[in-house]
């Protein structure tokens, strides 16, 4: 008998990618600037009512910098320039 295999977990989904990390792939170079944790808030961000999660990133390759969401899961196609802030940082 052939067992299922176990869909990956949200953390796994997500990867490295918590806010302050800044990480790259094909599509360009992105700062993560919030995790959106909740199903229904992230459903309604990325209009897709499958979603567990969404990240709100932005391009710093792009010169307007705009925000969106995401939803796509880390692969081995992407990989970390900076790590996300471990620490809390006070504004200036």
């Amino acid at each position: 008998m052939q067992s299922i295999p176990s869909l990956p977990t949200v953390q796994e989904e997500i990867g490295p990618r918590l806010p302050g990390a800044i990480y790259s792939n094909v599509d360009g170079r992105f700062e993560v600037l919030a995790l959106i944790p909740d199903p229904a808030e992230a459903a309604k961000l990325l209009r897709r009512t499958a979603a567990r999660w969404a990240l709100i990133v932005r391009d710093t390759l792009s010169p307007d910098g705009e925000r969106f969401a995401i939803g796509s899961v880390w692969t081995t196609s992407d990989y970390l320039v900076r790590p996300a802030r471990t620490a809390y940082a006070p504004a200036a």
